[in-house]
């Protein structure tokens, strides 16, 4: 595995007895975050609601956390992420909540402990920005939207 570093997790208090967040296998890329809800949550089909997770994190300058959906939810119930991937900035220290969305065809329930989520911790690099009157020319120049032809 490639580098490593250390992610401080505050478990709130209505996460009590929930798992903190966790990798389902040696080489996963994402640790599962999970419903820090108190009672089954309905998900009617087309709503959204921003579910909590009960964790609170501090990732080290320098890093992200990726939010992306949980590919089993969205395969087996339609359920992803609204803003996917929500982004959690190294300087955001409140509750991580999920903008979980129901594009299935039923209603689904979200129960306590069930694992909504992934986060990935990602490198990042800010930008200096410059203006300038005229950008260097490119090959693909202006064409977007489709411009680089389909499969």
């Amino acid at each position: 595995m490639s580098g490593r570093i250390t992610l401080l997790v505050n478990r709130l208090s209505h996460a009590e007895g929930l798992p903190l967040p966790l990798y389902m296998s040696d080489n996963a890329s994402g640790m599962d975050l999970c419903a820090a809800v108190n009672e089954e949550l309905i998900l009617k089909q087309g709503e959204y609601r921003l579910v909590p997770t009960g964790i609170a994190v501090a990732i080290p300058v320098g890093y992200e956390g990726q939010v992306r959906p949980r590919s089993g939810l969205a395969f087996r119930h339609g359920i992803t992420i609204l803003n996917s991937p929500g982004t959690v900035d190294a300087d955001y220290r409140g509750e991580i909540k999920v903008l979980l969305i129901n594009l299935g065809s039923a209603s689904y329930v979200i129960k306590r402990g069930e694992r909504i989520a992934q986060m990935v911790i990602h490198a990042v690099t800010q930008a200096i920005i410059k203006e300038v009157n005229e950008l260097p020319a490119s090959a693909r120049g202006d064409g977007g939207f489709g411009h680089t032809g389909s499969f």
